[in-house]
């Protein structure tokens, strides 16, 4: 039978969030993990990973890190990928090619960080402190910490754990002559390529024609110094990747998966912003016909469902949304539905508690009883989930 939408929606979820198995083997399923700074109530990538880990809590992954197979860098995002993933990569190259004083400081910083072994940006602006400077985002950083971010993305540097949320960095040995970019024949980085535009599949898929072109076009930020063959592999990619037609939009995904098939667990779940089941917000709107936003960065009187609204998930079905907020330590959850209430049936009701434990659980947080009923909380939810939660800006990650 030809594949339908509901088909699509059933596969995405249920081969995003598989069985939970351990750290490790859930960032390889996953193949990249979108991280952020925010925590309300907890980082992206912490809320991510409790849905893919056995006895995940919050903050695992910032504590396991320095033994993990892991690195933190820019993929699509900042994120975390294996480090079969990191090596597809790098080197890269980066322009305009550092010159001059800057290549000097460069070098100079490198240096100290070899001599210390392990330094904290602190360590760093103690020794070299030169004022400020705008950063990528458009804010204000110190000229040391800037550089450090941009020694670590040209791979002089490694992240080998954090300090309260602030990278620690270490030296990173050169790449040899053999991973030279410039040296590398076609066969050899087209395979590259591929094998990352795989990494961008596996994480997302399915992926409709649009979203397949628009999630590998930002590989740019990955390997700058092959975005002009982008183009050809997502060519490539439409050639090789399992895929069909499905109310007039060509739809992909992992050669040998079989969507028709696919039959998610009958569960309630709240899903970070960033989760690969909600990023494509083209898809969502697809799949729920309802646009899911990210407000925090909007103010506060123009929010419609929240600070941090996280999209609450139920079976296939994603019904609505909750912000979660933490007061005394206590979980304060407040939900908004889409069809204006909550499911009534009593399977939901023991579902959603059950969600609201393992995120008790997970932030470390008691007193079950405290929970509000989704009745209760969901009663005038549209006239409230424009107010802020509780929960601020961490800092950059």
């Amino acid at each position: 039978m030809p594949l339908k939408l509901a088909d699509l929606r059933r596969y995405a979820v249920a081969r995003s969030l598989f069985p939970a198995t351990t750290l490790t083997l859930a960032v390889r399923k996953l193949g990249f993990v979108q991280a952020d700074p925010i925590r309300a109530p907890a980082r992206a990538q912490d809320l991510i990973l409790r849905l893919r880990v056995h006895g995940y809590r919050a903050g695992d992954l910032e504590r396991r890190y320095p033994a993990l197979p892991i690195e933190e860098d820019f993929f699509v995002n900042h994120g975390f990928v294996t480090s079969e993933v990191w090596a597809l990569m790098h080197p890269r190259e980066v322009t305009p090619r550092w010159r001059g004083g800057r290549l000097r400081h460069a070098e100079d910083l490198l240096a100290f960080v070899r001599e210390r072994g392990r330094v904290h940006p602190r360590d760093v602006e103690e020794r070299f402190a030169r004022g400020k400077v705008v950063n990528a985002w458009g804010g204000s950083s110190t000229f040391t910490t800037d550089l450090l971010v941009d020694m670590h993305y040209r791979g002089w540097l490694r992240v080998v754990g954090r300090d309260a949320g602030i990278r620690v960095y270490a030296a990173r040995d050169r790449l040899s002559s053999a991973d030279d970019v410039t040296s590398m024949d076609s066969a050899t980085r087209e395979a590259r390529i591929d094998a990352l535009v795989d990494v961008v599949v596996q994480t997302y898929a399915p992926l409709s024609g649009l979203g397949l072109a628009r999630l590998v076009r930002r590989l740019r930020y990955a390997v700058p110094q092959w975005q002009r063959e982008l183009g050809r592999a997502i060519v490539r990619a439409r050639d090789r990747l399992g895929h069909a037609r499905v109310d007039g939009l060509d739809w992909y995904w992992p050669v040998g998966e079989r969507p028709a098939f696919a039959e998610p667990a009958m569960q309630a779940r709240l899903l970070a912003p960033f989760d690969p089941v909600v990023w494509d917000r083209d898809r969502f709107e697809l799949f729920w016909r309802w646009a899911y936003r990210f407000e925090a960065y909007t103010p506060a009187a123009q929010r419609k469902l929240g600070y941090y609204a996280l999209p609450l998930l139920w079976g296939d079905r994603v019904l609505g949304w909750a912000n979660l907020s933490l007061f005394g330590g206590r979980l304060e959850p407040r939900f908004g539905y889409v069809a204006g209430r909550a499911p009534r049936d009593a399977a939901f009701r023991r579902g959603l508690d059950a969600e609201l434990a393992r995120m008790r659980a997970f932030l470390g947080v008691g007193d079950p009883n405290t929970a509000r009923r989704p009745e209760a909380a969901g009663r005038d939810a549209r006239s409230r989930s424009h107010q802020r939660s509780v929960g601020g800006r961490g800092r950059e990650p």
